[in-house]
């Protein structure tokens, strides 16, 4: 074959790659499993507080050598293939911006009723409407104060150079919507910094684009108020006076020579020590643990200087490199030290590291800020800026340009008139942004800050200071909780999931087509590690519906060597050499493979595009899968096929048992002649079942109809009927109860106060849960799920979808179907170049997605439930891949045959094209069916109404690519059948 030699350093390429990205997920699992080690006591207890202090004093410790570069524990958990909330547990928030804040700040908090009655309706619609607030603000502006210009409001002093009398409603609806844009890019800037400060490890925070509202993702999380109060807190800007180090009065010299007394003889001599022989396996290890942190603990020293002055970082004042910043926080904050601090003096940390002129160092500068005895108020707020602004100064370098109020303006000229040569710092949520020194009293209160800035930095600090005239409070409107019982739950699902649906393949590929089932299965080996190991490279998470993923991609990625192994056997029986017959069989199947690759490609990335949560994490693994299943099941496998047929002809590889080596060939099926009867039968059960649907309704998950949803533990089995009737009574009817999973693990769902998303409703909602379920069953509420007691109930995991967020994820999920079959239609029509051929292939699309919903009522109709969701619209995109995936295998096979024999006897065509491909079709859906069935078994909860909707959709996809698409196009063409007729007239 050609290019052998490149597909071979590709593979190598990429192996290493993978191995390399993988391997730091070993190394981080290992540290992981000594933390453990270190914090379990005798009994088998974990102390967290032990394991965290272990983890805290490695973070910036190297602990992998690779080819003699260091990496950081930091570096390596940044670089691992991580888990997702699913598998590990953790907490997921969505919040919202409110531009509330934003007009009623730009306007200047008037108080005029026409503006406020406008804020005040605009507020309350949107809790049901997807419009922008400030659309709606519009809307209800004109409605109150007919003729009336907002210029009239928003033309206020400090809104001078910008909004005047004269300026027009749409200039000025402009800047609010650019001001608004600029408040949440500086929330997300805020929440990113407290989110650091946090102590997480992995969290994950990103903009969802087009709408106001950020996405935060913080695994083992287990205090979810902490982080409600840290997340929806308002930024308190502040300027305060710097003072130097030649200002402490000697506290620090006190402080060193305090530590360096108390910490003189700590130091462990051989002597005392016990010898090793003497000590258990665990007590060993727990020794060479503490050992390792000593080296690290400013308590153990070695010598007779205090990591206060040790560790400062030469010629820059009070400052240390980033990877020291713990030790020293340890000594400050401890109660023995603190005390010897002037009392009007407070320590702050600068926001981000800065890299001294040539080296790598990353270096935080610690400033001593002046307060006042007894308060903790700054000598200037933050509410007092008007604007901010980046500009250039007189170098044409970055600069900010800063305006106050008047009352901001006396105040600043005190402060700058008393530190002129000193330095002020501007602080947000006790992080010093910057710190400038004032060169002279500033009588106004325009200023500008001019320093080192790069572009960006002076945007972003003019952001920063417009947080106190603009606040920008969050809420958060969407929020999911997983205890670490549900994620262990989930990774042993998921685990069992891929070994089950692995093992089943392997075993019937080898048993139907012998050497070729192995060379499929090596392509499918190298597949799976090429997902895994990509999916570091990119940083990602694997979750759940990922696990899903990359089972569907075992069960899809034999469709292609299903495909070439297919081939290969028709040229045989038609009198091929061997080496003929692989050649033909892959060139052949190439342009199949490639076509149904690439639509389900597109699913894929329509998925990703439009998607959110759960659904994004699927996409991407599915959209990897992919492609490295194309690169896998046809190159790779060249090569090895190559490898074994180097005898030539006289090869021992083949590829049939025999059993297998005649099957599903010479199938002679007139499928056309029953198209109008298949048109009835699925006519008939679609009708059926969206009657049934209309009539039943479809049972929506909490992702559409917004709402509140727990998952309950028992330690015996609960009727949930028994528990909604108690229920119903504490939420006026507006509740559901049903088992999940286990007939001891029950999930409650509530429209309850469905529109509001403050932490009274939360709490609320979340008591009358307890209360319901405490006066129904008897049982107490317990907070350790981990051990539900005998008389005990615990919540071990919830969510919340606010109204609005539901409201654009149905619209979302309208999208990616409508862009995915756009999306198909225009790629087959471009491929094939005869828009039967498309339309053809839209209506079996529809009709499959279709027939999924139907099924759906129908199975609800019967007793079986399972929830519409996202990540029920993520099967369904899957089955439109999937199904798109057969379609064209069979369009490919008529393209042929019409090149082969041209467009006569076209029903004979297209029964022949069928016949010819049904071999795989049947085989590639019966080893995906495998898996999904596997996944139906195994998959958990979380993952039934996906696999379900995979099962029925991959049935009727295989089912519609012969008995609908085809004869549709059969039907689109009847112009060349009239000719036909004709012809065999004459």
């Amino acid at each position: 074959m050609q290019n052998k030699g490149v597909i071979v350093f590709l593979t190598v390429i990429i192996t290493g790659l993978c191995l390399y990205y993988l391997s730091f997920t070993f190394v981080s699992n290992g540290i992981q499993q000594k933390a453990n080690a270190y914090a379990t006591d005798a009994s088998g207890n974990v102390d967290f507080a032990q394991r965290r202090a272990y983890l805290d004093s490695v973070w910036r410790e190297p602990v992998y050598n690779f080819l003699g570069a260091d990496f950081t524990y930091q570096e390596v958990k940044e670089t691992e293939l991580g888990l997702g909330l699913d598998l590990q547990g953790g907490m997921h928030v969505t919040l919202e911006v409110s531009p509330v804040e934003i007009v009623k700040g730009l306007a200047g908090n008037p108080k005029d009723a026409g503006f406020n009655k406008a804020v005040d309706e605009a507020k309350e619609a949107s809790k049901t409407s997807t419009d922008k607030f400030v659309d709606l603000f519009y809307s209800a502006w004109q409605a109150n104060n007919s003729g009336k210009n907002l210029s009239s409001i928003f033309a206020t002093a400090a809104n001078r150079g910008r909004i005047s009398l004269e300026t027009s409603d749409s200039e000025i609806l402009s800047i609010i919507d650019t001001e608004v844009e600029n408040a949440i890019d500086r929330s997300f800037n805020i929440l990113r910094t407290r989110i650091d400060r946090f102590g997480t490890s992995q969290p994950n925070i990103q903009r969802i684009q087009g709408s106001g509202r950020i996405q935060i993702e913080l695994p083992g999380v287990d205090n979810q108020e902490r982080v409600r109060n840290l997340l929806q807190g308002v930024a308190k800007l502040q300027f305060w006076e710097v003072a130097e180090m030649n200002e402490l009065g000697g506290a620090l010299e006190a402080i060193n020579a305090t530590w360096v007394a108390a910490n003189k003889n700590t130091n462990t001599s051989a002597a005392d020590t016990v010898a090793t022989g003497e000590l258990s396996e665990e007590d060993s290890l727990r020794n060479a643990l503490e050992e390792q942190l000593a080296e690290i603990d400013p308590l153990n020293p070695s010598n007779d200087v205090s990591p206060i002055f040790s560790l400062l970082y030469p010629n820059y004042g009070l400052a240390y490199e980033v990877r020291d910043t713990m030790i020293i926080n340890r000594i400050l904050k401890s109660e023995d030290y603190k005390a010897f601090l002037p009392r009007d003096i407070k320590l702050l940390w600068g926001v981000k590291p800065f890299t001294p002129e040539g080296t790598d160092d990353e270096v935080l500068e610690l400033y001593a800020i002046k307060a006042e005895r007894g308060t903790n108020e700054a000598p200037l707020e933050g509410d007092v800026v008007t604007d901010a602004r980046q500009v250039l100064d007189q170098t044409s370098r970055p600069a900010v340009s800063m305006q106050m109020n008047a009352e901001g303006a006396r105040k600043w000229r005190s402060l700058t008139g008393a530190n002129i040569g000193k330095r002020i710092a501007v602080v947000l949520d006790d992080y010093v942004y910057t710190a400038p020194v004032v060169n002279g009293e500033i009588p106004s209160g325009q200023s500008e800050i001019s320093g080192n800035f790069t572009l960006l930095e002076a945007q972003d600090l003019a952001n920063i200071l417009k947080s106190g005239s603009l606040p920008a409070p969050t809420q958060i409107v969407e929020e999911s909780i997983i205890g670490p019982t549900l994620g262990k739950e989930a990774q042993g699902q998921g685990i069992i999931s891929m070994v089950a649906g692995l093992v089943i393949v392997v075993v019937f590929m080898v048993a139907y087509y012998a050497k070729g089932g192995l060379v499929a299965i090596s392509a499918l080996v190298f597949n799976i590690f090429f997902i895994l190991g990509i999916l570091a490279q990119l940083g990602a998470a694997l979750t759940l519906p990922g696990i899903a993923g990359i089972v569907l991609t075992i069960g899809m990625s034999i469709d292609a060597n299903v495909l070439i192994f297919e081939r290969i056997k028709e040229e045989l029986r038609n009198g091929a050499g061997l080496m003929a017959a692989i050649n033909a069989g892959y060139n052949k199947a190439f342009s199949a493979i490639l076509d149904s690759n690439v639509t389900t490609f597109l699913t894929g990335a329509i998925l990703y595009a439009l998607g959110q949560g759960p659904v994004k994490g699927f996409a991407i693994v599915l959209m990897i899968g992919i492609a490295s299943s194309f690169f896998s099941s046809v190159f790779i496998t060249r090569v090895i096929v190559s490898w074994m047929s180097k005898k030539g002809d006289n090869s021992s590889i083949s590829f049939a048992t025999p059993f297998a080596k005649n099957a599903l060939s010479s199938l002679n099926f007139d499928f056309l002649s029953k198209r109008k009867v298949a048109y009835l039968i699925s006519t008939g059960i679609i009708v059926v079942g969206l009657a049934i649907a209309a009539i039943n309704g479809l049972k929506f998950g909490v992702d559409f109809t917004g709402g509140r949803s727990y998952i309950v533990a028992f330690e015996q089995p609960v009727v949930p009927s028994d528990l909604k009737v108690g229920l119903d009574s504490e939420f006026d009817g507006s509740v559901e109860v049903k088992t999940y999973g286990a007939n001891n693990i029950l999930k409650v769902t509530t429209s309850y106060l469905i529109n509001e998303d403050d932490d009274a409703s939360n709490k609320e909602v979340e008591e009358k849960v307890k209360q319901g379920i405490a006066s129904v069953t008897g049982l107490a509420f317990t907070a350790d799920a981990e051990n539900i007691g005998s008389g005990e109930f615990a919540i071990t995991g919830s969510s919340k979808v606010g109204a609005t967020v539901a409201d654009d994820i149905k619209a979302s999920s309208a999208e990616a179907m409508i862009a995915a079959l756009i999306a198909i239609f225009l790629y087959i029509l471009v491929r094939f170049r005869k828009w039967q051929f498309s339309l053809a292939s839209i209506i079996a699309l529809v009709h499959d997605t279709l027939f999924v919903i139907a099924a759906f009522a129908i199975a609800s109709a019967l007793g079986a439930t399972f929830e519409i969701d996202q990540v029920f619209i993520a099967a369904v995109l899957t089955v439109i891949g999937y199904s798109i995936n057969d379609t064209v295998i069979v369009f490919d096979r008529i393209r042929e045959n019409i090149e082969n024999r041209g467009t006569g006897k076209l029903v004979k065509v297209f029964n022949d094209a069928i016949n010819q491909t049904l071999g795989r079709t049947l085989i590639t859906s019966f080893t995906t069916m495998i898996v999904v069935i596997v996944l139906l078994i195994f998959g958990g909860e979380v993952l039934r109404g996906f696999s379900f909707a995979l099962f029925i959709g991959i049935v009727v996809g295989t089912y519609s690519s012969v008995y609908i698409a085809t004869p549709i196009v059969v039907d689109l063409m009847k112009k060349d059948l009239e000719k036909e007729k004709e012809t065999q007239k004459a």
